[in-house]
């Protein structure tokens, strides 16, 4: 088995036909014995029909963790919640009361992030970091390096790499989510933080994906609703 999986529940686009694209981002992934929901998308009825068809029980997600608190990322959490109330909700401390609110009168319990910490074994959070909007991202300490998972990247993708690799005291192995539409010199800056991998979708826009893909080869890894990755 492998130490840490990740599959895409719901981006921009999708890697299999019976799955349905749509603007957002969403993943599952399974570390440490735990079944995490990284975001939730546009669309609570879209990710769980792509979760079921994905073969994800929604009764088999223990966390979930939400980046920024915009609708692509967010929505879908009442349908999650609808599914399963049963679960600890990672989420900025400048996300709307009203929100929170929903949130814990779902049955679910919530914590406020505010500063980077170890959510549990080997699960680190960023911290909320200013940018346009406040923002978390998550990274995963694996045996083979870091996996740092973003929503949009709003504070910055180096930033938040940069962070990533200070709070889990690791190389990069991968960092995988939306870059917020990065310029090509963020490829080199990359490059000389030792990413192994990398993984822009979402909001990086085709630009990014194009000079990713040139850059990186083999070690560029194509994203889409669909994509299972396998860790370890």
């Amino acid at each position: 088995m492998a130490e840490l999986e990740i599959v895409i529940v719901f981006d921009n686009k999708t890697l299999k036909p019976n799955l349905t694209p749509g603007w957002g981002f969403a993943c599952v992934v399974r570390f440490g014995g735990k079944t995490i929901l990284f975001d939730t998308g546009a669309d609570g009825a879209i990710l769980l029909e792509n979760m079921n068809k994905l073969n994800i029980d929604p009764e088999d997600i223990e966390v979930v963790a939400l980046s920024h608190a915009h609708w692509d990322h967010a929505n879908g959490l009442g349908h999650i919640l609808a599914a399963k109330s049963n679960v600890m909700v990672y989420l900025p401390q400048s996300f709307p009361k009203s929100y929170k609110e929903n949130v814990l009168h779902s049955g679910a319990q919530l914590k406020e992030i505010h500063s980077a910490e170890e959510l549990f074994s080997g699960v680190f959070t960023t911290g909320e970091m200013k940018g346009i909007i406040e923002e978390q991202a998550l990274a995963f300490k694996t045996s083979t390096g870091t996996v740092v998972i973003t929503g949009c990247a709003h504070p910055g993708i180096v930033e938040i790499v940069r962070k990533a690799k200070e709070i889990t005291a690791d190389n990069i192995y991968l960092a995988l989510g939306g870059f917020h539409f990065p310029k090509p010199e963020v490829v080199s800056v990359f490059r000389k933080l030792g990413v192994q991998k990398a993984a822009p979708c979402h909001c990086s826009g085709d630009e990014a994906l194009d000079f990713f893909r040139e850059s990186y080869g083999d070690d560029y890894i194509e994203i889409g609703v669909g994509k299972e990755i396998s860790i370890g």
